[in-house]
């Protein structure tokens, strides 16, 4: 009998320090460099009850060439294939290449130790070369300001020391100008609305539901995250943006436990535009033809992440392994995500 209360006493003693045992491991895989997911995605972590999150990120995507198709276009082939697409296109200009930067300030705040809450502030700058189908002169027209902003939730659904299911639920609000106008298209004659693709927002209210997985292991962590873009309804210019959605997987192997190297891999899809704005002359230029917007891309992420005094440091380069673009398009070679960000 003495023997049997021993080891009851004993199990009971032991259970305290089993939970403790696993908290601390809980927290311990959640606080290396592999902690946060590569530097081009969000929404994949949560913050303890009152602990904030500040982070800068820089993205910037390049784009040369057109493309038809999975098919690469020259200059003079995108004129003359517009010449017979359906509607015909590029009657005054083709574009050439572009550069969209964007500068985001995202903040952070833990509620419970099951809900964050988050915003996200963006400045886009976008830089588009054109030549002119007459007598093939260049021109470049530029736009840059705020765009739309976020506002979301991350609720996490199931939890155990290894994994983390988090939900997303956000939405934009149209705070990003979409009706600019510029006269060098026209050498100074006219005003001509920018083309959708330099436009700074959406002009709607969109939902942008998500779910992510991630699973830690000693040497490093794996995920796996479905993200959404939804415009609600048209934008006073009488159109909608493309409906957007990602599938992204991804490896973070652990040098340390302050420095990490990724791999991902993403597939995106977009639908083409819903509506017209009056002002977009789809003869004019193929970047006003709401039609050829959606389209399929599949992008490979290599990144490094480096945890310095509770600074995480975040980087990856994004080359485009295949795309397959409605209509004719610009052509996306090459992405570059950037950030900083400090947890207190």
């Amino acid at each position: 009998m003495k023997f049997a209360w021993r080891v009851a006493i004993g199990i009971t003693c032991l259970l305290p320090i089993s939970q403790a045992v696993q908290a601390d491991n809980f927290d311990a895989l959640r606080s290396r460099a592999d902690k946060h997911a590569p530097a081009s995605l969000m929404g994949d972590h949560l913050h303890d009850p009152g602990e904030w999150m500040v982070e800068y990120k820089y993205m910037n995507m390049y784009m040369e060439d057109n493309r038809a198709g999975s098919r690469t276009l020259s200059d003079a082939e995108s004129i003359a294939f517009g010449a017979s697409s359906n509607p015909v296109t590029n009657r005054a200009a083709t574009p050439t290449q572009m550069t969209h930067e964007m500068h985001m300030l995202h903040i952070m705040r833990g509620v419970t130790d099951d809900i964050t809450v988050y915003t996200m502030l963006m400045l886009p700058s976008i830089t588009m070369d054109h030549q002119r189908r007459m007598d093939g002169s260049s021109f470049t027209t530029h736009n840059s300001g705020f765009g739309d902003t976020t506002f979301g939730a991350l609720l996490r659904l199931y939890s155990d020391v290894n994994d983390d299911l988090i939900l997303n639920v956000a939405a934009s609000v149209p705070t990003g100008d979409i009706f600019r106008t510029s006269t060098i298209p026209s050498r100074g004659a006219t005003d001509q609305a920018l083309p959708y693709p330099m436009r700074l927002g959406s002009g709607t209210f969109n939902a942008k539901p998500g779910i992510t997985w991630k699973h830690y292991r000693d040497t490093g962590s794996f995920g796996l995250q479905f993200q959404t873009n939804l415009p609600v309804g048209r934008n006073y210019r009488d159109y909608a943006v493309s409906d957007e959605f990602r599938l992204n997987t991804w490896y973070s192997h652990l040098l340390s436990d302050n420095f990490s190297t990724s791999v991902r891999l993403e597939n995106l899809w977009r639908t083409n535009y819903d509506g017209a704005d009056p002002a977009a002359n789809d003869m004019m230029i193929s970047t006003n033809v709401e039609g050829f917007r959606g389209g399929y891309s599949l992008n490979l992420g290599i990144g490094f992440s480096a945890l310095i005094k509770k600074h995480l440091l975040n980087v990856e380069f994004v080359p485009t392994l295949y795309q397959d673009l409605d209509g004719i398009q610009l052509e996306t070679d090459w992405q570059v995500a950037a950030s900083w960000s400090r947890s207190f």
